[in-house]
C-alpha cells in the first residue's frame, strides 16, 4: 500500500522589497525620466540656482575685468562718436558689433553710467537665469534625461562670467539659447531675430552658422532658408547704420575682425603648445584646415544624413545645384519630407555640435568663452550614448581646467582633450536625430 501523499503547503508570499530599495528605483526612475515626477526636477534645479545666484551676488566680491572699459566705450557712443576706430576704454578698443553698443547703452543708464556695481549684477543674475531657463526647456523638449541637469547649474565659472565679470558673452548664449528654443517650435522668424541679435552682440556666434543653415534648409525649405538669411544680413545692417556712415570700413574691421591677433598669456586652450607655436601662422592655418575639415566631416556623415548626402561628391553636388539653378537642390515632395528631419533633438545636436567644433579649433579661448560652452558639453556627452558616469567625469574635468587661473600646459590639455573627447563621441553616438528621409537615388531636382 503507498505511502499518503502529504498535503502541499501554501504558497508563501513574496517578501516586501526593503525601504531603502523602493527609495533607489523611485530616485533612478526619476532620474532617467521614468516617474511623474521627473518634471519637477528641472523647477526644483532652476529654483536652487536663483538661490545660488544671490548667494555669488552677497558673499563673492565682484572682479573688475572688462565692465569699466564697456561703459567708456558707451559713455563715447552716448557723447556722440560714431566712428569705430576712435572708440575704446581702458582695455583698449571696441571690438563688438553695434548690438553690445545698444544692451550696453541701456545698462549704461540703468546702472548710473556704471557706477551702481550692484545693479548690474542683479540684471546680470536674470540674464543667467533666463538662460539656464531657456537652456533646460531645449535640454527637455529634446528628451534629455533628468540626470543631466544637475551639470547646468553646477559651474563655478559660468556663475562667474554672468555675475562677478558682466561679460557680453553672457547676452551673445541667452541669444544663441533662445534662437535653439524658438527654432524647436518652428518659430523660425523669432528664432533668426534672436540669433541675428546675438551675432550683433559678439561674433562668437559664427562658429554655430554652418549648423543654423542646414536646419533652417531643412525646417523653412530653399526659399525660406535663404529669405532668413536676407533676414539676418539687413538686421546686422540696420544696427550697423550709424557707425557705417560715419566709418563703414572702420566698423567692419573692428566689429568684425577675424585676423586679431591674441595674446599667449590669455590662452585657455593652448598653453601647452608654447608661445612660438601658439603666434605662428601654420598653427593658424591648420587650426582653421582642422575646422573646416571637421564641418564637412559632420556635414557628410551627420548633419546632412536626412538629406540622403553622405559624401564630399554629394555634398558638391547638392551645392553646386544650388548656385547653378539658384534654387532648391529638393523637389516639393522631398522638402516636405525633411521638414520632419529638423526634430527637437536635430536641431539642439547639429547646433551645438557645430558650436563646439567651432570651439575646440578656436585660436584661442578666454575664459568668458565658457558660456558657449558650459551647457553644451552635458547635452553632447548624454547624445553621445556614453556612461552617466564618464559623462560627468569629463564635465568635472572640463570644469576643474576652466577654473584653473592662470591656465597651465596641463589644464589648457583637459581643455582641448575633453572637447576632443567629446567631438569624437557625438560623432560616433548621436545617430538617431540623423536617419536619412530621402530615397538613397534622389529623382530629378529639375521634375517639380
Amino acid at each position: 500500500m503507498a505511502p499518503p501523499v502529504p498535503p502541499k503547503s501554501a504558497a508563501r508570499p513574496a517578501a516586501p522589497t526593503p525601504f531603502y530599495l523602493q527609495a533607489v528605483n523611485l530616485v533612478l526612475n526619476i532620474l532617467t525620466g521614468r516617474s511623474a515626477l521627473s518634471v519637477l526636477v528641472p523647477f526644483a534645479l532652476f529654483a536652487l540656482d536663483a538661490v545660488l545666484c544671490g548667494l555669488v551676488i552677497w558673499k563673492v566680491p565682484y572682479t573688475e575685468i572688462d565692465w569699466v572699459a564697456y561703459m567708456e566705450q558707451v559713455g563715447q557712443f552716448v557723447a556722440g562718436e560714431r566712428d569705430y576706430t576712435q572708440m575704446a576704454g581702458g582695455t583698449g578698443p571696441l571690438v563688438y558689433p553695434a548690438a553690445h553698443v545698444y544692451v550696453y547703452t541701456g545698462l549704461y543708464y540703468v546702472t548710473d553710467e556704471g557706477r551702481n556695481i550692484l545693479l548690474a549684477q542683479q540684471i546680470f543674475a536674470g540674464i543667467y537665469l533666463l538662460a539656464l531657463a531657456l537652456a533646460m526647456a531645449c535640454f527637455w523638449r529634446a528628451g534629455t534625461p533628468p540626470y543631466v541637469f544637475p551639470l547646468l547649474i553646477l559651474s563655478k565659472r559660468l556663475h562667474s562670467i554672468y555675475m562677478l565679470r558682466c561679460f557680453n558673452d553672457g547676452i551673445a548664449a541667452l541669444c544663441l539659447w533662445a534662437a535653439i528654443f524658438c527654432f524647436q517650435r518652428r518659430h523660425w522668424s523669432l528664432g533668426m531675430l534672436a540669433y541675428a541679435w546675438g551675432l550683433g552682440t559678439k561674433m562668437s556666434l559664427l562658429l554655430s552658422l554652418p549648423a543654423v543653415g542646414i536646419v533652417l534648409l531643412f525646417g523653412r525649405g530653399f526659399q525660406g532658408a535663404l529669405r532668413l538669411a536676407i533676414v539676418l544680413v539687413q538686421v546686422q545692417f540696420a544696427l550697423s547704420i550709424p557707425f557705417v556712415l560715419e566709418n563703414a570700413r572702420g566698423y567692419l574691421g573692428r566689429a568684425f575682425e577675424l585676423s586679431r591677433q591674441f595674446l599667449f598669456r590669455w590662452t585657455v586652450n593652448w598653453r601647452f603648445v608654447g608661445e612660438d607655436v601658439f603666434l605662428s601662422k601654420p598653427f593658424a592655418l591648420g587650426l582653421l584646415g582642422v575646422h573646416a575639415a571637421l564641418l564637412v566631416l559632420f556635414a557628410t556623415t551627420r548633419w546632412l544624413r536626412p538629406a540622403s548626402v553622405k559624401s564630399i561628391p554629394s555634398l558638391v553636388g547638392l551645392v553646386s545645384t544650388s548656385l547653378v539653378s539658384f534654387g532648391s537642390p529638393f523637389s516639393v515632395n522631398e522638402e516636405a519630407l525633411l521638414v520632419r528631419a529638423a526634430s527637437p533633438q536635430f536641431v539642439t545636436t547639429t547646433i551645438l555640435t557645430a558650436n563646439l567644433v567651432g570651439l575646440l579649433t578656436a585660436r584661442s579661448l578666454h575664459y568668458q568663452f565658457y558660456a558657449y560652452l558650459a551647457w553644451t558639453t552635458p547635452y553632447l556627452l548624454w547624445r553621445s550614448g556614453v556612461h552617466p558616469l564618464v559623462q560627468y567625469v569629463l564635465w568635472a574635468a572640463q570644469e576643474w581646467a576652466w577654473n584653473v587661473f592662470p591656465s597651465t600646459p596641463i589644464s589648457s590639455g583637459v581643455v582641448v582633450n575633453v572637447m576632443a573627447v567629446t567631438v569624437g563621441l557625438v560623432w560616433w553616438g548621436a545617430t538617431q536625430e540623423y536617419a536619412p528621409v530621402l530615397p538613397q537615388e534622389k529623382p530629378d531636382v529639375n521634375k517639380r
